[in-house]
């Protein structure tokens, strides 16, 4: 037995592990078996140009980005941002919940590729949650942008994952219908269709829910809580006395507080000095 084409492993190992272009290595591997396996080098060539012409589908990305590039330099993100802020009640948790529920009657109706990462997440759905989140919470900081942006993915991924079960021919269907069938278990792609609904229907609360959650944690982390007269809760204290900074805008003054020990002092307000 001849085991040298297992070496094209080897050099598929060692070119992700150097980090090369994936294409390369890949490419390079399977020439490499080929000729190892003692194929003439044309029939190599014929056999990768078969297989890139029966899934050039997968290319489609690369007629998308070009799309994609050419609408973001012309504005995409501005209008999308422009878009979301001129809608009062608009929350990041509401605008990514709508976006879940059309991404998973898209993929229930077999509709996989008309939304996704490259195509809808990164022009139009992550600028317009971050946009809802600024309008509502005021600037963000790197970590909770980057947050949102991922929330924003995250969505797209459970939307699509849980609702392309639903539809008939799809390949995960298949999968499942004969994986069963080697256990003995007969179902067909409608049954297991349907059982997909309830699945669907959970993910959907269970993320809602995460993100109307994300929402609630932006508006606790949110600056204009702490600031101006965001959560005047925070200023008050024992007695109902309400404290305010040295270097706020209305003047203070010392005086004892009855609560404190002998030699503490304690800001009260003042109504003016003059």
């Amino acid at each position: 037995m001849n085991y040298l084409p297992l070496l094209g492993i080897a050099l598929v190992v060692l070119g992700f592990a150097l980090r090369f272009n994936p294409l390369l290595v890949v490419a390079v591997a399977a020439i490499v078996t080929g000729l190892l396996g003692h194929m003439p080098f044309l029939k190599v060539l014929g056999t990768l140009g078969h297989g890139f012409n029966e899934n050039r589908y997968v290319t489609i990305t690369y007629i998308v980005l070009p799309v994609i590039g050419i609408l973001e330099r012309y504005g995409l993100q501005q209008q999308a941002r422009a878009l979301i802020r001129g809608m009062k009640r608009a929350t990041t948790g509401r605008l990514l919940i709508v976006y879940l529920g059309l991404r998973q009657i898209l993929a229930a109706l077999g509709l996989t590729t008309v939304a996704g990462h490259a195509q809808t997440v990164r022009p139009l759905v992550a600028p317009m949650a971050v946009a809802a989140a600024e309008k509502q919470h005021g600037e963000l900081d790197e970590a909770t942008t980057e947050r949102v942006k991922a929330m924003s993915a995250a969505t797209d991924n459970v939307g699509v994952f849980f609702g392309e079960d639903i539809f008939l021919a799809i390949a995960s269907i298949l999968l499942i219908q004969s994986s069963l069938k080697s256990f003995g278990i007969e179902l067909t792609p409608f049954q297991l269709s349907v059982w997909a609904i309830p699945t669907a229907l959970c993910a959907f609360v269970i993320h809602g829910a995460r993100l109307l959650w994300l929402d609630r944690m932006l508006t606790r982390s949110s600056p204009s809580r702490s600031d101006g007269e965001g959560d005047r809760s925070a200023e008050l204290s024992g007695g109902g006395v309400l404290r305010r900074p040295l270097h706020h805008r209305i003047f203070v003054r010392w005086s004892p507080s009855p609560r404190a020990p002998l030699a503490g002092r304690s800001l009260t307000l003042a109504d003016d000095i003059a």
